[in-house]
């Protein structure tokens, strides 16, 4: 089985914060290749024809109880950025842009930690050069190489090749051609690269289920 797991991300997801720090304690440490992979949640939602957390009143608000919860237990401080939703589209566009591993990976700790541990907008550009550039690294730079076609281009390929891959939320692990949702899923992955998943061979009879009512909607 492979050593390398695909981490598909949208900064506007505080799970997906939450699981990028898991997956490099629990799985980078380990000597897994955790690679990140940018791709737009709004585009997932609009191909399911399903709304996010945010839009739904009730769990909106359980979600920012939720993650708190999470982001104490597991260790790691968690802020609100200024608005949210925002748009993510730049800074999926500078990690897009990125052709090395380490400088993705940097730009993803650069920017999930203004967002989500310093609480700092990361959607205009001198917002997100800021928190790069307090990282230690290049904004100006990466951001000119992320605002042409080619990069928009990608960033919708990769999101694209996401939802046909099976990806219907962030974050989400890919792991041969299993797919994991959920930052909690991330012992799930470590399980399954041992050869230790509980699913493997029993899934069958629980995906061939017939569905028995459909929901009535609308009307």
């Amino acid at each position: 089985m492979t050593q390398c797991v695909q981490f598909y991300f949208d900064f506007i997801s505080p799970y997906a914060y939450l699981g990028w720090h898991r997956a490099r304690s629990e799985l980078a440490s380990n000597g897994i290749t955790v690679e990140p992979v940018p791709a737009l949640f709004a585009a997932m939602l609009n191909a399911n024809e399903t709304k996010g957390p945010a839009e739904i009143p009730a769990k909106r608000l359980y979600t920012w109880k939720h993650v708190i919860r999470l982001a104490a237990g597991l260790g790691h401080p968690i802020q609100p950025p200024p608005a949210h939703p925002f748009n993510p589209l730049l800074s999926l566009r500078v990690v897009t842009a990125l052709d090395r591993l380490e400088d993705r990976i940097s730009a993803v700790d650069a920017l999930f930690a203004a967002c989500w541990n310093r609480g700092e907008a990361i959607q205009e550009r001198d917002e997100v050069v800021r928190a790069l550039d307090q990282a230690g690294l290049p904004g100006d730079r990466w951001t000119e190489a992320a605002v042409n076609d080619e990069v928009k281009r990608r960033l919708r390929d990769t999101t694209a090749g996401a939802i046909e891959r099976g990806v219907f939320g962030v974050p989400s692990f890919a792991a041969d051609d299993e797919i994991f949702w959920g930052q909690d899923s991330v012992p799930h992955v470590a399980a399954y690269l041992q050869g230790e998943d509980p699913a493997a061979g029993a899934v069958e009879r629980w995906a061939n289920l017939p569905a028995g009512v459909q929901r009535r909607r609308g009307g």
